[in-house]
């Protein structure tokens, strides 16, 4: 199923992923009622179809979503969860901890329709391509679904990609002392064609906005390229970034722990690296 403007325009990746049914249930339902109307629908869908498992994205509306109907439906549910499996009639789900460092294994046994709230880039897609079937679902509009109205939204002005469909990340931490120096992030970035992230260190500290957070509290990426710069390694940020195909750390501290987990290490000043590093980049380019 998909909600809101994603679902409208991931009809195509459902196909090439194996989905024989996709029911769409519009904007409208999230956009002027909050998540009542949504759950009161999707609480009705499972009720017809009685699914083994329902998966939901790791998002503030995923979230909110599955606590909604783990209430109204009185089963359980499993957050965070990086991959899961089914067994009988009970479903057993994996979460990562501490940095990927330990796995912890939950189940849900009791009858019915398990709830799922999936990490992002937990799962690599399988292309099937095959037809899909769309059906439009209504959202539920009764009033008593409507106490919660949207007054304001604030949109975020976002510059260059984002960092989850991003296949080279450059993020920056501590290291970088200041604001201004997330410049030559941006630079890199440029020149690469790549998204600017920080550490929660620096979202912290006031220099980024919160968008860019990469970790445990922010956004889970998994680029071709990480490039983290100027970042000791904390767990809460390896979290984020760990399953990055190739992570290159630039730090001057060799005994920084994100080297232990780094295909490619530069022990130097980021100041006097990054620059150099973006001239050669710009020459092989012919820029």
């Amino acid at each position: 199923m998909g909600v809101g403007r994603a679902g409208e325009h991931r009809r195509g990746l459902a196909a090439l992923c194996g989905a024989e049914r996709r029911q769409c249930l519009g904007q409208v339902a999230q956009r002027e009622g909050g998540v009542l109307p949504a759950a009161e629908t999707v609480a009705g869908l499972i009720e017809q179809h009685r699914p083994a498992v329902l998966l939901f994205a790791s998002s503030y509306a995923g979230r909110d979503l599955v606590s909604n109907l783990s209430a109204r439906l009185d089963c359980g549910a499993i957050t965070d969860v990086g991959d899961f499996q089914l067994k009988d009639d009970s479903v057993e789900a994996t979460i990562p901890a501490l940095g990927a460092s330990y796995q912890n294994i939950s189940t849900l046994v009791r009858p019915g329709t398990k709830l799922l709230v999936v990490r992002p880039k937990s799962f690599e897609p399988k292309l099937n391509e095959q037809p899909v079937n769309v059906e439009e679902v209504a959202a539920a509009s009764a009033e008593g679904l409507r106490k919660v109205q949207m007054k304001d939204r604030v949109v975020v002005k976002r510059e260059g990609p984002s960092l989850e469909g991003a296949k080279i990340v450059i993020s920056g931490g501590r290291g970088l002392k200041g604001e201004e120096q997330f410049a030559i992030l941006k630079e890199l970035a440029d020149v690469l064609g790549g998204a600017v992230g920080a550490s929660r260190a620096a979202v912290d500290a006031g220099w980024v906005p919160y968008a860019m957070q990469i970790g445990q509290t922010g956004k889970t990426v998994k680029p071709d390229v990480y490039f983290a710069i100027g970042i000791s390694g904390a767990v809460q940020h390896l979290s984020g970034m760990k399953t990055s195909k190739y992570i290159v750390t630039i730090n001057k501290d060799p005994e920084a722990p994100i080297f232990q987990y780094s295909d490619f290490g530069i022990v130097g000043d980021l100041f006097k690296v990054v620059p150099q590093l973006i001239e050669e980049i710009k020459k092989r380019k012919g820029l």
